[in-house]
């Protein structure tokens, strides 16, 4: 078939990778979001997908709107079978969803009717999830709510961050994507209807939403750092300044009031509303990432002070 494929972040590289080697189909185009001010420049940089395209001498598609007239007429000019999509970040009108035969097909990073949204991965380490995975849908106007072709299962480890875990859906949703366009090529695959029950929402996780509280139990500090690792990051303040923190382990054996600092020769420890976490790394404003107790040399916490 030929293909136009949809994406923006790194997360979609492995789709769009798969897409590109395979001899079954032809990426005739990519749509990304615009090039967007980034680094110490903020100069303007292409995205991710944008740059894999350009690699590889594919058009790339940059409107600020899937709405824009311009935009899909040269859509229709590519006479795209199918259009999948991967983490594209942009509203799809009814009149660009009709433009190829086979619609757009999209891979999502959850098992839906869960964790329909911007951010399924940090949602489902956030509630404590134990099993996750990726499926494959035809996209509809109502977010996410599309029939279902394919799905894949991957488990929640303890240890997992929204990015480890987000590369491993992201690579084996690549070959999920792939057979399910052979499927519809081939007429082989009957896209199901969502239940209506089960559903969830997972919003794009903001800046304040990676806001540290130290009053919660420490299992739910522990999941709530490691769903916004790396991105947006987790943080708390610390002396009216912000302080970014990665991800903690929990010291089961130590109880200290919510946000209290004690500080041993090979740890740092902070309350919670049950026992205390251990710091890993840190980074203060202005500084390099470095571990929790280098940190605290340099700083020196006084008795009764706190992570707030």
């Amino acid at each position: 078939m030929r293909l136009v494929f949809a994406g923006t972040p790194e997360a979609a590289l492995p789709a769009l990778r798969a897409l590109i080697e395979t001899d079954r189909h032809e990426v005739v185009g990519v749509i990304t979001r615009p090039d967007a001010p980034a680094g110490r420049g903020r100069g303007l940089v292409r995205s991710p997908v944008g740059a894999l395209a350009d690699e590889h001498g594919i058009e790339v598609l940059t409107p600020a709107k899937a709405s824009d007239p311009a935009f899909q007429a040269r859509l229709a000019e590519l006479a795209p079978d199918c259009c999948p999509v991967v983490a594209y970040g942009n509203l799809l009108p009814q009149s660009a969803l009709d433009i190829p035969q086979h619609g757009w097909i999209n891979l999502h990073f959850s098992l839906l009717p869960a964790w329909r949204g911007a951010a399924p991965v940090q949602a489902a380490i956030r509630h404590g999830d134990d099993i996750t995975g990726a499926a494959t849908f035809r996209i509809v106007r109502e977010l996410d709510a599309g029939p279902v072709f394919g799905v894949l299962t991957e488990p929640i480890r303890p240890d997992d961050t929204a990015g480890g875990l987000l590369r491993r859906l992201s690579d084996a949703g690549a070959g999920l994507l792939l057979s399910t366009l052979d499927g519809v090529e081939h007429d082989t695959l009957v896209a199901v209807e969502q239940p209506a029950d089960g559903v969830s929402h997972a919003p794009k996780v903001l800046v304040d939403d990676a806001k540290v509280d130290f009053a919660l139990p420490a299992l739910a500090v522990d999941r709530l750092v490691r769903s916004v690792t790396p991105d947006p990051g987790a943080w708390a303040v610390f002396r009216g300044e912000r302080l970014k923190l990665g991800p903690v382990t929990q010291v089961r054996e130590v109880v200290l009031a919510p946000g209290a600092i004690t500080v041993e020769r090979k740890r740092l420890l902070v309350g919670t509303a049950t026992h205390a976490v251990a710091l890993g790394e840190v980074q203060a404003q202005g500084k390099k990432r470095m571990t929790a107790t280098d940190w605290a040399r340099g700083v020196r916490p006084e008795d009764g002070e706190v992570l707030a």
